[in-house]
């Protein structure tokens, strides 16, 4: 068996999430997001669906003639196997039928999955049934990591600082944002990262989520990104490194020691029992004071593992801002940029680990 976590782990967790569901009178759920199928059968399989009752063993919902594969890396026994997507709905209907449930949980996540079409299509199917928000539950779960969870990342984190370091050895004048990404992701798959995430940004137009373009070119004078996401065992760390191509002038000095300033601030003040909300107001005043703080995003942290970007993700949900940090939580600091017009992104972001004495360790 090619197990990645031991079988006890998973059923301990599948054990958690019972009881948790069976407190609020939900008879079964029904996971389509990814992160959460891992979290519990302790594999990637596409299309992801598993159905947990709030008692008993879990079904896989798995495609006709995969069903070797799949059992020989997952504790999972029990499963369903479907020809299309027609299919798998019936099974997953007559399922629920059968089984007289009447309360189902759904994740209403943000990932790939867990989209608003199988929402509607569910519930026309089963109107008899009334459905409940699992997210919450769930979240809070994954949010504290287990002893695997965490050697995990710690191995995430080493692919990212190795492939760091190649990636931005081969950023020249002339080279493309496709270039450099096609470069990365062949370090990144190289070095067993399975599905890397990749953000390349070079100025003059700062973007976020920078997908890369095959036309934009590295030149002199500009801000060059590069965001990483490596996993390993499906569990992801995050690091991001920005470099200034020539002589940067005054006012990007000032941009790049800013950002310095408010990483160490960041580092120094995120510990166990610390509100994000605290140390958001805290870098706000070092923005603030290098009149910054209208190129910079508002939030500076997110939760990684199954997802290179799960809650707390302070930059999205303003909820999380006043949540506590956490022992046992993986963080990625500082998330939030500088967005400066004419130079591009600027970004330092490491993965870290909130260890039992409320420090942080950090694994980029």
């Amino acid at each position: 068996m090619r197990y990645r976590f031991p079988k006890n782990v998973l059923r301990e967790r599948l054990k958690r999430f019972q009881r948790s569901i069976s407190d609020i009178g939900i008879d079964a759920v029904m996971l389509r997001t990814l992160s959460s199928f891992i979290y519990f059968t302790g594999v990637k399989w596409l299309r992801p669906a598993l159905l947990i009752p709030s008692n008993g063993d879990p079904i896989a919902f798995i495609a006709m003639n995969e069903e070797d594969g799949f059992l020989s890396r997952t504790w999972v026994r029990n499963f369903m196997t479907y020809s299309d997507g027609g299919s798998l709905i019936a099974n997953v209907t007559r399922t629920i039928r059968e089984n007289g449930y009447k309360v189902i949980g759904l994740e209403y996540g943000i990932e790939r999955d867990a989209y608003i079409l199988f929402y509607e299509m569910f519930k026309r199917l089963n109107p008899r049934v009334k459905v409940v928000d699992v997210s919450g539950i769930l979240a809070e779960m994954k949010m504290i990591k287990d002893r695997y969870e965490i050697e995990s990342i710690r191995k995430a984190g080493e692919i990212c600082s190795k492939a760091m370091e190649k990636i931005l050895s081969i950023i020249e004048e002339g080279i493309s944002e496709t270039k450099i990404a096609g470069e990365a992701y062949n370090i990144l798959y190289k070095l067993g990262s399975e599905e890397p995430h990749l953000y390349i940004n070079v100025g003059p137009n700062p973007r976020i989520h920078a997908e890369p373009f095959r036309d934009n070119r590295v030149k002199k004078g500009l801000f060059v990104t590069v965001i990483i996401g490596a996993d390993y065992n499906r569990y992801y760390a995050n690091m991001s490194r920005t470099i200034f191509t020539g002589e940067p002038d005054n006012k990007m000095r000032k941009a790049i020691e800013c950002m310095k300033k408010v990483y160490e601030i960041a580092v120094r003040k995120t510990r166990a029992g610390v509100k994000f909300i605290d140390v958001i107001k805290i870098l706000d005043k070092v923005y603030s004071e290098y009149n910054l703080i209208d190129h910079r995003v508002v939030g500076y942290i997110h939760g990684v593992g199954l997802q290179i970007e799960e809650p707390p993700i302070t930059t999205i949900l303003p909820r999380d801002r006043f949540m506590k940090v956490r022992r046992s939580m993986a963080l990625a600091l500082v998330h939030s940029p500088l967005m400066i017009k004419k130079y591009g992104q600027a970004k330092i972001e490491d993965t870290f680990i909130v260890k039992e004495n409320g420090e942080l360790e950090k694994v980029t």
